[in-house]
């Protein structure tokens, strides 16, 4: 594992450090814990705006932490973090899932940022659609959809880093919205409907 020796971290550091060391992420990590598991304590220190942190997660491949952030921004207006969400699920191998969020957010200011134009959608599915093939089938070039993945996650980082800053949040539950009809149902099913819990 390669961790940083600073003491000093800022949102820029922690992300110029994981896309300089790690590849975008495409496939799901191995570990239960991502990249280096020090990480998640130093991320979550910056007391970033929950969309940031869950981003900088994502690129540790700690998704149980972006998990817990993304559960937290699943219904409008949180759109950025519904599509967060979508693109952790995308992350994690969950496929239909990620197309799902996509689609909720496909109209959104955050979304169309990434995938722009009448085909954003569209082509955002093609590219869920590649990740699956070269994972289930081994068909594609993983250099090129990490390529993809970093772009989408690039844009996205962007834009959120304009619409709330880097500077530090006192109370990330300005973020947090209540779930909806469909999150409540969901969530009382995988307790009580025999869905089970979610594994990392």
């Amino acid at each position: 594992m390669t961790s940083l020796t600073t003491t000093s971290d800022t949102f820029e550091s922690l992300y110029s450090h994981l896309v300089q060391t790690y590849s975008y992420p495409v496939l799901p990590h191995p570990s239960a814990h991502g990249h280096d598991p020090s990480l998640t304590a130093r991320i979550s220190s910056l007391s970033l705006h929950p969309t940031l942190e869950a981003l900088l997660h994502i690129l540790n491949s700690d998704l149980s932490s972006a998990h817990f952030l993304c559960r937290h921004m699943q219904n409008r207006p949180a759109w950025e973090g519904m599509y967060i969400h979508g693109l952790l699920h995308r992350v994690e191998g969950d496929y239909r899932n990620a197309e799902a969020w996509y689609g909720d957010v496909a109209q959104s200011d955050a979304f169309s940022n990434s995938w722009p134009g009448q085909d954003g959608l569209g082509n955002a599915k093609v590219f869920i659609g590649q990740v699956e093939s070269l994972r289930k089938q081994k068909l594609g070039d993983k250099e090129v959809l990490e390529k993809e993945s970093g772009r989408e996650i690039d844009r996205l980082v962007q834009w959120c880093k304009k619409q709330f800053g880097t500077e530090k949040v006192e109370d990330a539950t300005v973020a947090w919205v209540k779930p909806g009809e469909k999150e409540r149902a969901i969530a009382a099913n995988m307790i009580v409907g025999g869905e089970g819990w979610r594994k990392f």
